[in-house]
């Protein structure tokens, strides 16, 4: 090794854990190699799987059922109205074509808008299906997240995709400030 290359290589293996950690917060889109639309590849398969879903009418009609109200951010933005197509959620397997989740965010005169999707698998389910393996979807690690939780489930993975909606924290972040639950129409 030529002595000019062993302190790029330290200062590399010293950031690894940097870039590691970048990367499992999923907020990172810098990392994934971008289309010609200047798209992530999985945002894109999103936006081609799920285009007939935003007639919300479609979704109802094959099977898709609200699974929570209006889900509101902690500090600032929301993620909508979750739906869900049953069979998908305890099937423990992922497929960037096939979302467990449709977000809709509700609008003032009752209409929904599709703005995203959401990777689930329970955990105990992944766990037998897929010994010693991270669920991923497309490459991107799925977040881990704890029972008990706001949702009753138990412990599951989730990965957020905002193909329908521009996030300022990234296609993959949990939350989104230009969501929001405000403008959902009294009930």
């Amino acid at each position: 090794m030529h002595p000019f290359q062993r302190p790029l290589l330290a200062a590399a293996i010293l950031s690894l854990p940097l870039l590691v950690s970048a990367h499992d917060q999923g907020n990172d889109d810098s990392d994934r190699p971008l289309t010609s639309k200047g798209q992530a590849p999985l945002v894109e398969k999103v936006k081609r799987s799920t285009a007939h879903f935003k007639n919300i009418g479609t979704a109802l009609n094959e099977g898709w059922v609200a699974a929570t109200p209006c889900v509101s951010g902690p500090t600032a933005g929301a993620m909508g109205v979750h739906f869900v197509l049953p069979a998908r959620v305890g099937d423990g397997q992922v497929d960037g074509d096939e979302p467990e989740a449709l977000i809709y965010e509700p609008l003032p005169n009752g209409a929904m808008r599709l703005v995203g999707v959401e990777f689930l698998v329970i955990a105990a389910d992944w766990t037998s299906k897929h010994p010693g393996t991270a669920p991923n979807v497309d490459g991107h690690l799925m977040h881990y997240v704890g029972e008990p939780n706001r949702y009753g489930l138990p412990a599951f993975y989730e990965l957020h995709v905002w193909a329908w909606e521009r996030n300022p924290d990234g296609y993959f972040s949990d939350w989104n400030k230009l969501v929001t639950c405000n403008k959902q129409a009294a009930q």
